[in-house]
């Protein structure tokens, strides 16, 4: 597609609605939504337990930076920059929920005052503003804002490689302008290699700005290329890691492409009123637009083609970096629809009333971890009250719901028990899953009681691998259960018998 409008300058962009003089508009552009995203995503971020992949961050960022990198040459190594930059926090701030999950909250504000200084450059002063708002609302925002993986830093790190992308088509002359843009897009890279699909929404802005100044082609190309290097090396290693963190993921077919939009926006109230606002928006020019239009869709749709291989990608949550891209232009369509701020101000205010529901849900203790809720805070309650010393524990590790490091993080630190089958830890192989005992009747001492774990609430020795119920079975009996949620705590005691 050709595209021959130029993207309008701020100037060129008529506000005559817009009554806040203009000394107090720059600063309120973008400081109101970022108090709002810091507002809402900061409201109850304790109330949901860690889910299975932030339990999987608390682990790798407790290993040393040996460790983390000698784990990231094995598995997980997409991740590597985010666990890097969360071993370095957790030294500062500790590894309490707050702490984990701060950075998430700080980023999804951020991205809401970069989304409405964007929205400021394509569509005039109210569209940025409530676009910024729009976004800061937005159930899909608190739900990954409260989360302590990457996917809000990289929400942020996109948002800020496309402003800095048009800062530079204001300078294309300029050398450092040009340099921010390619620094953030291999940081966004390094966060997650997918969210660099959104270039392709960038080439449409150059391939419209580059007609009127043909150096912009050699110059954009520098630019990507050196991106392209810096990123090359680790889209190779994470390439041949990906079969065995993502088998897991099915093959979309072209039903899980239109069904995206309920994993995207985590509310269909939310998710519909944003696509009805987008279809709304209007611009002089085609260029913000197509920039906008372009970063909302053509990811999606990339990542959907590309999962028809050996390996899928194909999950919401790796296209979350285009929820700013509808947020634009849903505010572009409000600004569009209503003739006064009071207007737009109300149409707001009611899509936040109308998503307190999905707001709610959200926060629920195990929406980290749905559709299979695991109570691991319960769980280790029911340990730390009833534990004597000398204690000793084994898990249910049948699967990857990671039951040894929630009931371990909710557990006191100073509350040692034997990991009665545990031969090797993660931690001590650089992998995500620690390493049983190859003869379980070698690894149980003379504990006289032993808390068992499982997944669900059958009867407990059937939960767990056959040899190791076989061994516990000889020695111990069940004296008692707790069914938690999703879980069931027994306690073992031991008969007497070898």
């Amino acid at each position: 597609m050709v595209i021959t409008a130029q993207l309008p300058t701020a100037r060129e962009e008529p506000r005559p609605a817009d009554p806040a003089p203009s000394a107090r508009r720059g600063p309120m552009l973008w400081l109101w939504p970022f108090a709002v995203a810091l507002a809402v995503g900061g409201y109850g971020m304790t109330d949901s337990l860690l889910g299975r992949d932030e339990l999987v961050t608390w682990d790798m960022v407790g290993r040393d930076t040996g460790r983390v990198l000698a784990t990231l040459g094995n598995v997980d190594a997409v991740h590597g920059t985010y666990y890097l930059f969360m071993h370095g926090w957790v030294e500062l701030f500790g590894d309490s929920v707050v702490s984990l999950r701060l950075p998430s909250v700080l980023a999804v504000a951020g991205a809401a005052a970069v989304i409405a200084l964007i929205g400021e450059r394509l569509f005039g002063y109210r569209a940025g503003i409530l676009a910024g708002f729009l976004f800061a609302i937005s159930p899909a925002v608190s739900r990954y804002g409260q989360e302590a993986r990457s996917y809000a830093l990289v929400m942020l790190a996109v948002a800020l490689a496309t402003l800095l992308l048009l800062r530079a088509l204001d300078r294309p002359r300029s050398f450092w302008r040009w340099a921010g843009y390619a620094l953030t897009l291999v940081l966004t890279g390094l966060l997650h290699l997918i969210a660099l699909s959104v270039v392709l929404a960038h080439a449409c802005l150059l391939v419209a700005h580059a007609r009127q100044d043909r150096s912009l082609w050699w110059k954009a190309a520098l630019a990507l290329s050196a991106v392209a290097g810096c990123v090359a090396p680790l889209a190779v290693l994470g390439r041949s890691q990906a079969q065995r963190q993502l088998y897991w993921v099915p093959a979309p077919d072209g039903w899980a492409l239109l069904s995206l939009a309920q994993g995207l926006f985590a509310s269909a109230v939310g998710g519909g009123a944003l696509i009805a606002l987008a279809v709304l928006a209007r611009s002089r020019h085609r260029a913000p637009l197509v920039l906008c239009g372009a970063w909302a869709l053509l990811p999606p749709l990339l990542v959907w083609a590309a999962s028809h291989g050996e390996v899928s990608y194909f999950r919401s949550v790796y296209v979350l970096f285009t929820l700013p891209a509808w947020a634009l232009l849903a505010g572009a369509g409000v600004a569009a629809a209503s003739r006064c701020w009071k207007a737009a101000a109300a149409l707001v205010a009611t899509l936040a009333v109308l998503t307190l529901p999905d707001q709610r849900q959200m926060r629920q203790p195990f929406e980290h971890d749905a559709p299979v809720p695991l109570d691991y805070a319960a769980a280790a309650d029911v340990i730390e009250r009833f534990h004597r010393p000398g204690d000793a524990v084994v898990y249910d590790r049948a699967d990857t719901w990671k039951l040894d490091g929630g009931v371990q993080y909710y557990l006191p630190r100073d509350l040692k028990l034997r990991d009665v089958f545990l031969a090797r830890t993660p931690a001590g192989i650089d992998d995500l899953y620690a390493v049983q005992c190859s003869v379980p009747d070698l690894c149980i001492e003379d504990e006289p009681r032993i808390w068992l774990l499982t997944q669900g609430t059958d009867f407990p020795f059937s939960a767990i691998d056959p040899a190791q119920a076989s061994a516990l079975q000889r020695r111990y009996t069940v004296s008692e259960s707790r069914p938690v949620t999703g879980m069931t705590v027994s306690l073992l005691e031991r008969t007497g018998r070898r």
